[in-house]
């Protein structure tokens, strides 16, 4: 399903990605279906690519899943990338992110700290023995009949984490396949007047993950940043029918 997604998808231009520039830095909200880095995929587009062509040092200072959108920062020089890059080591970098999960969880100031193990090839696992040190926080920000709104904020950095902490309370993203979270598709949440064409196939309202890096927000060279980045298109609209039809 994303393989043909992306093959559909326009990727935009990446100036018209920027929120934020100056002479050090640009933080972008990234759109979903392309990667951060280089994944040596034929050629496939990714952020580092495009970013380079628009200034020749930059250099992508975090990642986020190919599927997740949202904000990411970009140095535009060596030195920028190294404090950057020791602001996140030190844990002194503030993210937010928003999922869509399955069900309704009530999750107040939820502390997972469960290790995760990277297995490589993009597979990761709760290992108690083996695994790093990972710890998230979670906040439920809005109910609805099946699904809830829920805020995520990474302490650590470690691959796939909030996805997979959320799976260990049994509230896997929507969407989320690796972690068995479901698709979504509207005639679950919309049982009248719900119609499709002779022979059209039913697609979900999301096709991929329902997660998204909201905000971020640290201290460079004495200067303190925050950032907001707005929901894209797919995750507006899929608040947007769950707010009409399982409230």
């Amino acid at each position: 399903m994303i393989e043909n997604e992306v093959r559909t998808f326009k990727f935009p231009k990446f100036r018209d990605l920027i929120i934020y520039e100056d002479e050090n830095l640009i933080v972008i909200n990234k759109p979903p279906f392309i990667a951060s880095l280089d994944q040596r995929e034929g050629g496939a587009v990714h952020i580092l690519g495009l970013a380079k062509k628009y200034h020749a040092d930059a250099q992508v200072c975090h990642r986020l899943d190919k599927e997740t959108s949202g904000l990411l920062l970009i140095a535009k020089n060596p030195e920028t990338y190294r404090s950057v890059s020791i602001e996140f080591e030190k844990r002194r970098v503030n993210k937010v992110y928003h999922a869509i999960i399955d069900g309704t969880h009530t999750f107040e100031n939820l502390k997972v700290d469960l290790p995760i193990l990277n297995q490589g090839n993009k597979n990761v696992s709760i290992d108690r023995a083996r695994g790093k040190q990972a710890e998230t926080i979670f906040n439920s920000l809005r109910y609805f009949k099946h699904y809830t709104l829920v805020e995520c904020k990474p302490i650590t950095g470690r691959m796939h984490q909030i996805r997979i902490h959320l799976a260990t309370q049994h509230a896997a993203i929507v969407g989320d396949a690796m972690y068995k979270g479901k698709p979504v598709y509207l005639s679950q949440i919309k049982k009248r007047g719900f119609t499709l064409s002779k022979g059209e196939e039913e697609t979900p309202i999301i096709k991929r993950f329902a997660l998204h890096a909201k905000t971020i927000s640290f201290t460079l060279h004495g200067k303190d940043y925050a950032f907001e980045a707005e929901y894209p298109k797919d995750f507006a609209t899929l608040l947007k029918q769950l707010e009409k039809f399982d409230l």
